[in-house]
């Protein structure tokens, strides 16, 4: 039983941080990007980020983040104060859509694992009343 409320306990965990990146990158989409052609450390520039399902040893899962590449994409927006003398400005990665299927499917998964841990909780309640 405690094993089973561990791995859904991780479950919860690895949702919760997939839902936080998510929303970091939602805010930050109209953020000036990262340059390609630029040094590696840009001060400012926002890198999107994914999270990742990394098995964990004894069961359960892990939340592993990870950046999206490529970091930036140029888009054509002259009156940006961010934009280049031709009009180009690189924007973070990130698309709103995406963002907000993977949204919805942390929500959902967070239910499922919260759901199995309500479950387990009655067993365990059903179990301790049948032994008294």
């Amino acid at each position: 039983m405690i094993q089973g409320f561990s791995i859904s306990v991780s479950g919860l965990m690895a949702q919760s941080k997939r839902l936080a990146v998510s929303a970091d990158n939602v805010a930050n989409m109209r953020s000036r990007g990262v340059d390609p052609e630029g040094p590696a450390e840009q001060p400012g520039a926002y890198r999107p980020k994914r999270v990742v399902d990394v098995t964990a040893g004894g069961g359960g899962v892990r939340g592993e983040v990870r950046p999206i590449a490529p970091a930036s994409v140029e888009t054509y927006e002259p009156s940006s104060p961010d934009a280049d003398a031709e009009g180009r400005v690189n924007r973070p990665n990130v698309n709103l859509a995406e963002e907000l299927v993977t949204q919805i499917q942390a929500q959902r998964a967070y239910e499922a694992n919260a759901a199995a841990i309500r479950t387990q909780d009655e067993v365990t309640e059903s179990l301790l009343d049948i032994k008294s």
